[in-house]
């Protein structure tokens, strides 16, 4: 089954879906490891491991789309990515959007941002006109439908936080987008519960909720009540990337090599701690069985180091 139809089929079951964030390959393996539904790709996370530079416009759509292509090779959970505002007018979108498709993700979203665009949870954003807006979603629809019906487009808007936006603003250019081919809109930046409520009263179809930054937090319950379609929680695996590097190195300046060992000691105990067969070795001995023939694992023998296993 494409992924495109299998995320579709998520969303049709009506469960509130919640999906966290990756920023590159080894972050989406370990996430479909552990079975997430959906995965999705933040653009932050992407500029800040890529680049180590803010989300403010700064990674291009090439470093965007490989690092979608990367994390969806990777993974068998649909994929919903990031693709800022598309990178262009409505005729840069048709590219866009046939670009992602390619890469194998499920979804992506696009938002009405002027070019540069920034971080939806910082200030100083500014949206372009609502017209321009709505045919570069209408672009969208036209290119995906060429290639993928299936695939999901999901119209987010950083009006409410805008400079002189509103939420007002930002509800009606939600229903507007979805008029004009999205499948799912995203108001970005909500402040409060009862922001919330009224964007999920009030925008005439499924909503994607970005649980983040400075909108407030809800319980799986909750979520379900307030009928969100999706929930991505994009910075979460980013941070606590961060915050073990950092901790991990800060025992390394104080204990030197002790530190490492003590690391290595209690990660042989972890879920993934067999580093070479989550890398994927194992599967790489099954290939060469496969495709090269029996002879090709006479190497493995009298060999030091990790010995993947066959599959029995």
């Amino acid at each position: 089954m494409k992924k495109t139809t299998k995320l579709r089929q998520l969303l049709k079951e009506g469960k509130s879906l919640f999906v966290p964030g990756c920023y590159n390959a080894l972050s989406a393996k370990i996430l479909d490891q552990v079975g997430f539904p959906a995965i999705y790709m933040t653009g932050y996370g992407t500029s800040l491991s890529l680049l180590g530079m803010p989300d403010a416009g700064l990674a291009t759509m090439t470093e965007m789309h490989l690092n979608a292509r990367n994390i969806a090779n990777v993974t068998s959970s649909p994929v919903i990515a990031d693709s800022d505002n598309g990178y262009g007018n409505a005729i840069n979108v048709i590219r866009t959007v046939r670009e992602y498709i390619q890469t194998g993700v499920a979804a992506i979203h696009i938002e009405d941002q002027i070019i540069p665009k920034r971080c939806g949870h910082v200030a100083g954003r500014m949206v372009i006109p609502v017209e321009e807006a709505c045919g570069k979603y209408r672009a969208a629809d036209y290119a995906r439908k060429e290639i993928d019906e299936d695939f999901v487009l999901i119209a987010r808007t950083d009006a409410r936080g805008a400079h002189g936006g509103t939420l007002d603003d930002a509800i009606m250019r939600a229903n507007a987008y979805l008029e004009s081919g999205a499948d799912m809109a995203f108001v970005e930046g909500p402040t409060d519960v009862g922001e919330v409520k009224r964007i999920c009263a009030e925008v005439k179809g499924p909503i994607l909720y970005n649980q983040t930054g400075i909108s407030p937090r809800f319980s799986q319950d909750e979520l379900q009540e307030l009928g969100i379609a999706v929930t991505i929680a994009p910075g979460a695996t980013l941070r606590a990337t961060m915050q073990t590097v950092y901790d991990m190195a800060m025992e390394m300046k104080a204990d030197g090599p002790d530190a490492e060992k003590r690391f290595n000691e209690q990660f042989q105990n972890h879920p993934i701690g067999d580093f070479h067969t989550f890398a994927g070795f194992d599967q790489v001995m099954e290939w060469e069985r496969e495709f090269l023939g029996e002879d090709a694992l006479a190497k493995y023998a009298d060999s030091v180091g990790h010995q993947p296993k066959a599959a029995e």
